[in-house]
């Protein structure tokens, strides 16, 4: 007989998202929750015009459980990343805290790769840990 182990996934923080969301208008916060598609458009139409800004305001517990859910809980904060990413992302700092240190030293050296690297983080932040922590087995038996 299995079983699966069950541990805390509250991967994703509502106070992070919050923060977040008062740079809502370019998306910070969709990124943050996985949902880099709406956070493009966010950032392109400055939230939708302001509208989808504020109904994000409601949204946001919604949006935070199903990162949790959706996501690998492990020992890398996805929280602390994404606000590494968010505020010092063009000198590589979220790579470094990733422990990849050679990305890290080139976004250092060249503003987050003029800037695309740091799109394609934003894109790929939560993936690139939580198959991080899939791949440290965090929940096999």
């Amino acid at each position: 007989m299995t079983h699966t182990r069950i541990a805390s996934r509250d991967t994703h923080s509502k106070l992070i998202g919050y923060l977040l969301w008062l740079f809502g208008f370019l998306g910070a916060h969709r990124f943050y929750y996985g949902k880099p598609v709406t956070g493009t458009i966010w950032f392109f139409t400055l939230g939708l015009l302001g509208i989808g800004w504020l109904i994000d305001l409601f949204l946001i517990p919604s949006m935070d459980r199903q990162a949790d859910l959706r996501f690998q809980a492990g020992p890398t904060n996805y929280s602390l990343a994404w606000l590494l990413l968010t505020f010092l992302g063009v000198f590589g700092i979220h790579r470094f805290y990733l422990g990849k240190w050679l990305t890290g030293l080139l976004y250092l050296l060249t503003f987050g790769l003029f800037g695309l690297g740091v799109l394609y983080d934003f894109w790929t932040l939560n993936d690139q840990i939580s198959m991080r922590h899939a791949r440290r087995g965090i929940f096999n038996d």
